[in-house]
């Protein structure tokens, strides 16, 4: 039987994986670029029993996500970068108290208003660093419609999985253009739930590290009730200043995830076997990394893409072998120097790295990355 397919928009493509990954809750705020994502979930999810709400302001959307999750819903929320910066506090929050969640942040110029309308690629560190304090992160950056769909599945899995805000990150560009989607058959795509408890309801601790470092979590509402609290905590859930206690909480949630990478890291390599020179790209500026990819090796130049499809934890060990082999990495995005900054702390001295930064609302071409392999050759 032919799959079910239809000419989507990036930020439809979206909503529709969340619903396939099964969220059952959004709460949100409309807002330039990903306002889509917004209404097509308005409509989707009363036809599944679930609940759309739109709350007075990105505040508010956040914490009703936190809450939703709470009660055993997937939740989702969908912004761009002034909400996304509203959201870091109830970010850190669901970061300590291990609430998982999917963001959605179609990235737009900026600072503050900056230009709604055009494209920017300017919120990666923030998808890291936004909210204070030590905290794990994972952001996945998909560059075309069907990836949309499909990374925002695995969002959800993760969240689910790691118990951890998720975030997913993609540009203007990728969120409006119109692709060919394939929607997956139920069932095709792995879905992953949390893991519920099975010990009896007094003897629940929702941190308790006898089950390894992601602990069973129960609904609010369930036989099961417990504390949360944005403060460091003991396996109860209830606030502690021991030292060694707060010690042990922060290094687990970090160890929880780096010890995660191979099962959590994805990226695209595209000619990179013989690769003297390696773009390394994602995003929509991955489409334009692979075009003049292909013209180069048209010229005789052996050039080759590397794609990070999870951002954070940042694929470093990847991209050190890859520095070891090539006489330059060039890093085309559209600020004026982000994730270059992590290609030249992993890379040390093993190459040149060189940034294409480009913040006037227009994308990078596959010229601009032609010339600039060419003058690092």
């Amino acid at each position: 039987m032919a799959k079910k397919v239809a000419l989507l928009q990036g930020n439809e493509a979206c909503a529709h994986g969340a619903v396939y990954a099964g969220c059952t809750f959004f709460g949100g705020y409309p807002i330039t670029p990903s306002t889509e994502v917004a209404e097509v979930m308005s409509v989707e999810l009363p036809k599944i029993g679930g609940a759309f709400i739109q709350m007075e302001d990105e505040i508010a959307a956040m914490a009703s996500i936190l809450g939703g999750a709470l009660t055993g819903a997937k939740a989702m929320t969908a912004t761009s970068g002034p909400g996304m910066s509203l959201k870091q506090e109830l970010l850190g929050y669901a970061c300590i108290a291990e609430i998982p969640c999917v963001i959605i942040n179609v990235m737009r110029g900026g600072p503050s208003t900056g230009m709604p309308t055009g494209p920017s690629q300017s919120d990666v560190l923030q998808a890291r660093w936004g909210t204070h304090g030590d905290h794990p992160a994972i952001a996945l950056a998909p560059s075309s419609c069907q990836e949309i769909f499909s990374e925002t599945v695995r969002a959800f899995n993760l969240a689910e999985k790691y118990r951890m805000p998720v975030q997913v990150v993609f540009d203007e560009i990728v969120g409006h253009m119109r692709e060919r989607i394939e929607f997956p058959e139920p069932g095709e795509l792995e879905i992953i739930d949390r893991t519920e408890p099975t010990v009896a309801p007094e003897d629940y601790k929702p941190y308790d590290t006898q089950f390894g470092d992601v602990a069973p979590l129960a609904a609010f509402g369930s036989e099961y009730r417990y504390h949360v609290t944005g403060l460091n905590k003991a396996e109860d859930g209830f606030p502690t200043t021991k030292a060694e206690l707060v010690d042990a909480e922060q290094r687990r949630q970090i160890r929880k995830i780096e010890d995660a990478r191979a099962d959590i890291e994805s990226n695209e390599e595209y000619q990179t076997e013989d690769a003297e020179v390696i773009v390394l790209a994602y995003g929509s500026t991955a489409r334009s990394g692979r075009y003049a990819v292909d013209r180069l090796r048209e010229e005789g130049v052996k050039a080759g893409l590397f794609r990070p499809i999870t951002l954070w934890p940042f694929p470093e060990k990847r991209v050190q072998e890859l520095a070891k082999q090539t006489k330059g990495i060039i890093v085309p995005e559209m600020n004026l120097g982000q994730m270059v900054l992590e290609v030249e702390r992993v890379v040390a001295r093993d190459c040149a790295v060189e940034l294409i930064g480009r913040v006037d609302g227009e994308p990078i071409t596959p010229t601009q990355i032609m010339d600039k392999v060419k003058e690092v050759l």
